[in-house]
């Protein structure tokens, strides 16, 4: 495959990015925490001793974001960190173009396409990941579990050393090129909704489809997509779908509706085409067991083998992405227990913003890794 050549490429480019000063690769740095944190398991064992080596709020999260996340002007904030730079032109090698030429510079409606912005959050996020390694290497060392938005996902997974950066990338740009092509195919898009105790997305959905069939439309697509937080969705599927239910708002409840700045339903039945391309990405790639525990979006729960991974990251594609329950599965614990410190790292804080109005005590402990300036804020 032609891919092969620019893999390879972006391999050297990364085995270079190391240096002995950095003290170290992320994966370096968790995999000699998971060592240690089995020797100590297996030390107290015999002790009849259980639970983590750290107290909670010595460890970290990691969240990383998706799609929608991107905006002119980031990375401008990583620039001053050798490795987070590599991985910026080993992505030149796979993709084929300047990409943090087009973060830092633009143009928006370029950046903003599919086919760029999902590589270009990918690469930014991991960046950001090098970066806060740089800066405090004992959050990583620290760091009992990740997840990712999305795309995001993808990132998370490198992250955790499930996946090579060159490979993930590839993937990636796989990805994005096909749902590209499937949102072109269909007149389509992606509906944020506000909604309240008594909110009806079922029969929203439902009689969206049925208007859609009225006007002509077969096998007429409109479902939840994305589940952010309580009384917060995101319904995905045809335009004309989304329109009537801007028009209809107040008899679903919904107290506001926005439009996303998407190109295309992602996350339901319109993505269908992509799954073959991904798929066989997927298939030619190596994919192992992550260090640390990675939540899948398509279910909220650990990824358990390298198999699921690969299946369940196409099966993503077309299903909701369920981020609400991933961060009850993430920060759940006895009442009284302290919360790991959080990471948001990559553009935005999106993320940030979900896990306030899903845990509030949990965002109290939340940080963003900045990737426009060259420092890292708190959530006041």
């Amino acid at each position: 495959m032609a891919w092969r050549g620019t893999f390879v490429a972006a391999r050297r480019w990364l085995s270079r990015a190391r240096s002995p000063k950095e003290g170290g690769s992320v994966e370096a740095l968790l995999q000699g925490a998971l060592v240690e944190e089995e020797k100590e398991e297996e030390e107290g064992a015999g002790e009849g001793l259980r639970g983590p080596r750290r107290s909670p709020q010595d460890t970290s999260v990691l969240l990383f974001p998706g799609q929608g996340s991107q905006f002119v002007g980031m990375g401008q904030g990583l620039l001053r960190y050798p490795s987070a730079r590599e991985l910026f032109r080993a992505a030149e090698e796979v993709l084929g173009y300047d990409l943090l030429g087009l973060c830092l510079e633009g143009p928006k409606e370029r950046l903003d396409r599919t086919v760029h912005s999902q590589p270009a959050v990918f690469v930014a996020s991991l960046a950001a990941a090098e970066k806060l390694h740089h800066l405090e290497p004992s959050v990583v060392e620290n760091c009992i579990g990740a997840a990712g938005f999305s795309i995001g996902e993808y990132a998370a997974l490198v992250f955790a050393g499930a996946i090579d950066f060159p490979e993930a990338l590839y993937a990636v740009k796989v990805r994005a090129e096909a749902m590209q092509e499937a949102s072109e195919a269909v007149p389509s898009g992606m509906l944020s909704v506000i909604g309240r105790n008594n909110s009806d997305y079922f029969a929203a959905c439902f009689e969206a489809r049925e208007y859609c069939k009225s006007v002509g439309i077969e096998n007429p697509v409109c479902e939840v997509s994305n589940y952010l937080f309580p009384d917060s969705r995101v319904i995905a599927g045809h335009l004309q779908a989304l329109e009537y239910l801007q028009k209809n708002s107040k008899k679903y409840a919904f107290a506001r509706v926005k439009m996303l700045p998407v190109s295309g339903a992602f996350h339901t039945r319109l993505m269908e085409s992509a799954m073959e391309p991904l798929s066989e990405a997927l298939k030619s790639i190596t994919i192992r067991q992550p260090l640390i525990p990675i939540y899948s979006n398509v279910n909220g729960q650990k990824y358990t083998h390298s198999k699921q991974i690969q299946h369940l990251l196409v099966k993503q594609l077309v299903l909701p992405v369920k981020w609400e329950q991933t961060i009850h599965a993430i920060y759940e614990r006895k009442k009284g227990t302290a919360f790991p410190c959080s990471y948001e790292v990559g553009p935005g804080k999106q993320l940030g913003a979900i896990l306030k109005s899903c845990n509030l005590k949990a965002w109290k402990f939340y940080k963003n890794i900045d990737v426009s300036e060259d420092f890292a804020e708190d959530n006041t």
